[in-house]
């Protein structure tokens, strides 16, 4: 799952190289904290918070087939 939430958000910056993917598992479900520059922080949020509630979405979905929930906050 880091790897494919990384490939997701790798393709929407500008800068790739910046961004960091922890994925931190515990009893309740899988927290997925991304970080990434300040100059992108707007672009993977996105208008209203668009993007940012798709990639969540996409998580989640993902989390469920493996039976687990799955948060992802972005980090500054």
């Amino acid at each position: 799952m880091k790897e494919f939430i990384a490939y997701l958000i790798k393709n929407l910056v500008e800068q790739p190289a910046d961004v960091q993917v922890e994925v931190i598992d515990k009893e309740q479900g899988i927290i997925v904290e991304v970080r990434v520059s300040s100059i992108d922080i707007a672009r993977v949020v996105g208008k209203q918070g668009r993007t940012i509630n798709a990639l969540r979405t996409i998580a989640m979905t993902v989390g469920a087939r493996f039976g687990r929930k799955v948060r992802l906050e972005l980090v500054n």
